[in-house]
């Protein structure tokens, strides 16, 4: 069932990918024709620490935010949370840098986000729940996650979490794209109503339509066993759709 979910999945991916981002089109740059933002709402230069943030380490390991790089360094689940709920419709980007030069949390893998999350045990504030960064713990979020090069960097999922343990719900599951190793990946999140998008270097990854859309939450950088270089986090709002 497995093999023929992803087999389904990968074809699946290629179709969108053909028909929704065309070469010389989906990488446009903020400012360029097609991308209208609105006014900056929310970002981070990671020159003046972690206060903007919160982390959640499963066993350890290191986050750090200066000289322009959010760094997590790793050696099991790690979730690094931006402490003010952001709400739609918006675009969310940063880049990320997958580190592999030889330390012990260099694996190369899972490059993850929730974004929109609200914990249904504390629903008016994510942080009054604690959560040790153990994955199976953010079951009780209602979220999107993406896991980009996951399980040892041989897949890329979406899910929709419902809040409910040990249940989360697969939208897509494929086998590529995935992460190079010390080279530069511009995410791009869109959440604007029902769609739902996830971009990597000028890539659409996931196009989404959710009928009972998660339309405001919390953002959070997510990671296991792995080491990661972050900059230039920036958020801003977008106009509503007619």
């Amino acid at each position: 069932m497995t093999t023929t979910r992803r087999a389904f999945g990968t074809l699946a991916a290629g179709a969108a990918l053909a028909a929704l981002a065309p070469a010389g089109t989906a990488g446009a740059s903020p400012g360029s024709p097609g991308r209208r933002h609105g006014r900056l709402i929310a970002c981070d230069d990671f020159r003046h620490g972690l206060g903007q943030w919160v982390t959640e380490l499963q066993n350890g390991g290191t986050v750090t935010a200066s000289r322009g790089v959010l760094e997590i360094d790793v050696p099991s689940g790690a979730t690094v949370w931006f402490r003010r709920p952001l709400a739609g419709p918006y675009e969310l980007e940063y880049t990320a840098t997958p580190v592999s030069e030889g330390g012990v949390n260099d694996r190369v893998s899972d490059l993850n986000n929730f974004w929109n999350a609200t914990d249904v045990r504390s629903p008016d504030d994510l942080f009054a729940t604690r959560r040790s960064g153990a994955l199976e713990e953010y079951d009780h979020l209602r979220t999107y996650y993406v896991g980009y090069g996951a399980n040892y960097n041989t897949t890329t999922r979406l899910r929709r979490y419902v809040g409910e343990a040990g249940v989360r719900p697969l939208v897509y599951d494929y086998t590529e794209p995935l992460l190079v190793a010390n080279q530069p990946h511009r995410v791009r999140v869109v959440s604007d109503g029902s769609l739902v998008r996830w971009w990597n270097n000028g890539r659409l990854v996931f196009d989404h339509r959710d009928p009972e859309p998660y339309t405001s939450g919390h953002f959070a950088f997510r990671t296991t066993w792995s080491h990661f270089r972050i900059s230039d986090f920036k958020v801003w709002s977008l106009p509503r759709r007619a």
